[in-house]
């Protein structure tokens, strides 16, 4: 959600609840009880309720009359009540499990003090207060432990739900989705023209899910359009660290940094400036041509390219407070993104890809962010092979997965390691294109004279030895042998 809320919204969300029904499990009207541990326990469960109707936020009002939706005012005042030392929002912050985003509002609605308690609704699991689930049952507050069924509902909504599809801005009117989505980017990259006017626009973003229209006659923004379009993404609290950091050090470690650059703008309308601004700081290496020097990348652009795609399209966006990373250092670029992958890395090369956020995946493919048939990675080792770089490295840490590409090496300065990786690559991208690995190839790979063909079959015992690779003809002579990714032969 933005920031803050103007006194204008407040009072127009204010005479909108007023009209809902008595029992509403989203909702809730106090006059003046300020209790902590039930204000607490009323965030739970209002948060808890808001995920399993569909809501972006859940409300608690004070200086409402339960019984017929009056305003009547309030003496409540949060900014000024503690607990201990503790002012009450901060004590509420750190006593729900997972902590989630709330803001008390107070103002004046129809000549009266109105106190409004906007709350995040529960996303991935459900909120705690003091270590205790809630839930509304109709008007009343309850142990989400007593009513089973409804715990059943609340895990399938959390389950189902894609995080694209969650909102997190509501209640936005139609000038200010203008103001804060890039709708020129979005039919720009469509190929489709800009319509005539704001209500059109809007139509067309609803369209692909960027925005949905809310009950109260204005428009949700959902976490697809923000990631996407969003023209600044620090416009949305809980998308914030979403965006991609840009790290460039002076040598092999993280000690000195040169410089920091982050991507405020969505990853769709931002993309093409995100990697222009990364190649511009990754190293370049002279070469003579046609007796000129020109300066060319270390690093194969499209190789880059594709590497950041992969990272904005398939991190766990659910993960909370982190964000994908590059990070350049004197010999390597390490790209990191959070979440596991769903794909055994041995296997990227050939298998479909598969996304936690298909919904992101499928809008990038459409604009051609992102290759359809799932070939990144293996443009990404073929522009490796055919730059002579060592083959790039995944690594899957916890909660997280690196992808690793070195600048050029030598091959006597290659280790084991990094030898039975180009050679396990380079059979898995000829497996793919419908080929083998020979020793001819390998020497091609490496750049190994012919007349040290010795070489090239050390390196493919390596990696027969390794258990990556095995000979797909085991009756050839040896200089006719064929071999393939061990999985192959399966």
């Amino acid at each position: 959600m933005c920031p803050n809320r103007s006194e204008q919204y407040i009072e127009g969300l204010v005479s909108e609840l007023t009209k809902l029904p008595k029992e509403t499990e989203w909702v809730e009207f106090k006059e003046n009880n300020d209790n902590p541990q039930e204000i607490g326990q009323y965030i739970s469960a209002l948060s808890n309720s808001a995920a399993l109707l569909g809501k972006a936020h859940a409300y608690l009002v004070w200086g409402i009359s339960d019984e017929n939706h009056a305003i009547v005012g309030t003496t409540v005042s949060p900014s000024t009540k503690k607990i201990g030392n503790e002012e009450l929002e901060n004590w509420l912050t750190h006593t729900l499990n997972p902590r989630i985003h709330i803001r008390f509002y107070a103002q004046e609605v129809a000549g009266e003090r109105i106190v409004v308690l906007e709350i995040d609704a529960a996303q991935s699991q459900p909120v705690k207060f003091s270590g205790e689930e809630y839930i509304r049952v109709g008007s009343y507050k309850k142990p989400l432990r007593e009513h089973p069924e409804k715990e059943r509902e609340l895990w399938m909504v959390f389950n189902e739900t894609p995080f694209e599809r969650l909102v997190t801005v509501d209640g936005v009117s139609t000038q200010g989705i203008v103001q804060l989505l890039d709708y020129e980017s979005y039919f720009e990259l469509l190929g489709q023209p800009v319509p005539a006017n704001d209500s059109l626009i809007v139509g067309g973003l609803e369209a692909d899910g960027l925005v949905v229209s809310s009950q109260i006659g204005s428009w949700d923004i959902t976490n697809l359009g923000a990631l996407l379009f969003a023209r600044n993404l620090d416009d949305f609290r809980s998308l914030r660290r979403k965006t991609m950091r840009v790290v460039r050090y002076t040598g092999t470690g993280r000690e000195d940094a040169i410089d920091e650059w982050d991507s405020q703008k969505g990853y769709a309308n931002g993309f093409e400036e995100l990697v222009h601004e990364i190649n511009g700081r990754l190293p370049t290496k002279e070469v003579v041509g046609d007796a000129l020097r020109k300066a060319v990348p270390v690093y194969p652009e499209l190789a880059v390219r594709e590497l950041v795609a992969n990272a904005l399209i398939h991190q766990d966006l659910a993960i909370v407070g982190a964000g994908p990373m590059i990070e350049i250092f004197s010999d390597r670029v390490e790209i990191t993104n959070p979440g596991e992958p769903l794909v055994d890395t041995d296997r990227f090369i050939d298998l479909p890809p598969r996304s936690p956020n298909e919904l992101l995946a499928s809008l990038m493919r459409r604009i051609g962010t992102c290759e359809e048939r799932g070939s990144g990675w293996d443009k990404i080792v073929f522009q490796s092979e055919l730059h002579r770089l060592p083959a790039p490295l995944i690594e899957v840490l916890e909660g997280s997965t690196r992808v690793v590409l070195f600048s050029p090496r030598d091959l006597g300065k290659m280790d084991k390691e990094d030898r039975i990786r180009v050679v396990y690559l380079h059979a898995c991208l000829r497996y793919v294109n419908r080929e083998s690995l020979t020793n001819a190839t390998i020497r091609e790979r490496f750049g190994i004279d012919k007349k040290n063909s010795a070489t090239a079959s050390r390196l493919i015992k390596e990696a027969t030895d390794a258990g990556v690779i095995t000979v797909a003809d085991p009756e050839a002579g040896n200089k006719a042998k064929r071999y393939l990714p061990s999985w192959a032969m399966s």
